[in-house]
């Protein structure tokens, strides 16, 4: 795999910027490759070429759109091995963490994404008039580093299917899969232009794509601090669009509930991805007088997640991603603890000479006001709150700047009452499971807009009225 270049118009291309960006395995500090800084040129580039792919794509045969996204799946499917070893290695995870939810739940969700396309009515009769829903243009997609794939897949396949363009700019710390993306669109033979990859850092290049008077829309998944940077300069520039940012998700046991169930579904988005999930239920709500009986099976359930050198098991978590995102989770676990919350199980972690590895932290006496319990920390760290009833509770759920995602664990009827009292885009009840089919963002600063589902088709269509 050539790192050196850049997919622009139909083919690789050698960039005008000769400054690189190294990618480092986390799990062992290895540079393991080397990517482009694009400049200003590359981007102008890449803009043009969808720019004029857009002119004919917008109009090619739905069937035709379908036909090259069901081939590319296909071609995806065929280079999944690679892909699940390219993560591996430039995010840190276990063989089997990066195939699920890594790799392979995003490969099933473009058969969703077909099904949906093929079922939508792009032109609606009314009373006198029809409403006809057409593609933007030039969608610049602004990748994060946590799902390397799934986040990409998720934006630019119900972009291209309505007809849109794309150009792609991945995250530095994990851009390698997007370029075994890259050779997938080159040899399924889409249309030149109409795919376009260009790496760099996200303040730079994805500055430039945000700003380019010849990009239509932007799709963003980032921190709420680099969503407030993107969201106005699309503004200033009449643009269109989506941000799907952070959360400090509250997953709620109530008496009567399983708790088992509750406290496991809670840990798995906490611990199974180092943490580094932003709809990770890493606020737990317990009822005060049930503390005791809770927290020792939080601990007890705690032991069964391994962490450690993904390459040693299967299935095991591996390291957080970077050196930064160690510095930032060991400053939050201190400050956990100067604020007086206690740590129940795990510590602060300190070596970090090998890889960057932080086990599993569960903190109790957590008051909601906390740093711990109001920031997104993005590792795996857990803070157990107690409410006095579920009033309390609800109020305790909702207090808070995000509104990404939620869990309540408890009698069905009761439980879904709560669910719909809880302000968040995402709310899973008991047994209930997340799909790719339905809407995904967040309510305050969690975002706006949606992906996933018919809304996330809807993201990348603007509404036309015509009267006759």
């Amino acid at each position: 795999m050539d790192y050196n270049k850049l997919y622009i118009d139909g083919k690789w291309v050698k960039p005008n910027s000769s400054k690189t960006i190294e990618v480092e395995n986390p799990a062992n500090k290895e540079i393991i490759a080397k990517i482009p800084a694009s400049n200003k040129d590359d981007v102008e580039k890449a803009v043009s070429a969808a720019k004029l792919a857009f002119e004919s794509w917008q109009y090619e045969d739905l069937s035709k759109r379908v036909e090259l996204v069901q081939k590319l799946k296909d071609e995806i499917e065929n280079r999944k091995d690679d892909m699940v070893k390219i993560i591996m290695d430039e995010l840190g995870r276990s063989k089997a963490f990066a195939l699920d939810p890594q790799v392979q739940p995003y490969i099933d969700a473009m058969e969703d994404f077909i099904d949906i396309v093929n079922n939508y009515e792009f032109e609606v009769e009314k009373d006198g008039y029809k409403v006809r829903k057409e593609p933007f243009g030039v969608v610049a997609a602004i990748t994060p580093w946590n799902y390397p794939l799934g986040q990409i897949i998720k934006k630019i396949i119900p972009a291209l299917l309505v007809g849109n363009t794309i150009v792609l700019k991945p995250s530095q710390k994990t851009p390698l899969v997007a370029y075994i993306l890259a050779e997938c669109f080159d040899k399924v033979g889409f249309p030149k232009g109409v795919f376009n990859l260009v790496t760099g850092a996200g303040s730079e290049v994805g500055d430039m794509l945000t700003k380019h008077k010849d990009v239509d829309a932007v799709s963003f998944t980032g921190s709420v601090e680099g969503g407030k940077a993107v969201g106005e300069a699309a503004i200033n520039g009449i643009k269109k669009v989506t941000l799907e940012l952070g959360g400090k998700s509250p997953a709620i046991l109530l008496k009567g509930g399983d708790y088992e169930l509750g406290i496991k579904k809670t840990l798995n988005t906490v611990y199974n991805n180092t943490g580094q999930t932003c709809s990770a239920f890493t606020r737990l709500l317990i009822p005060k007088d049930e503390k005791e009986e809770i927290e020792k099976l939080v601990v007890d359930m705690s032991k069964k997640y391994k962490f450690g050198d993904p390459y040693s098991e299967d299935k095991i978590v591996g390291p957080l991603v970077s050196q930064k995102q160690f510095d930032k989770v060991k400053k939050y676990v201190e400050k956990g603890i100067d604020e007086g919350a206690n740590i129940i199980y795990g510590e602060v972690p300190t070596d970090d000479s090998k890889g960057y590895y932080v086990g599993p932290v569960v903190f109790s006496d957590v008051k909601n006001d906390m740093a711990i319990a109001s920031d997104e920390i993005f590792g795996p760290v857990l803070s157990i709150i107690t409410y006095k009833d579920e009033e309390d509770a609800i109020k305790i759920a909702n207090d808070t700047t995000f509104g990404l995602a939620g869990a309540v664990f408890g009698p069905e009827e009761k439980a879904h009452k709560i669910a719909n009292r809880i302000k968040a885009g995402t709310i899973t009840v008991n047994e209930g499971n997340r799909s790719h089919k339905a809407p995904f963002g967040g309510y305050k600063h969690s975002g706006i807009g949606r992906e996933g589902g018919v809304a996330g088709f809807e993201a990348f269509l603007q509404e036309k009225a015509i009267f006759s």
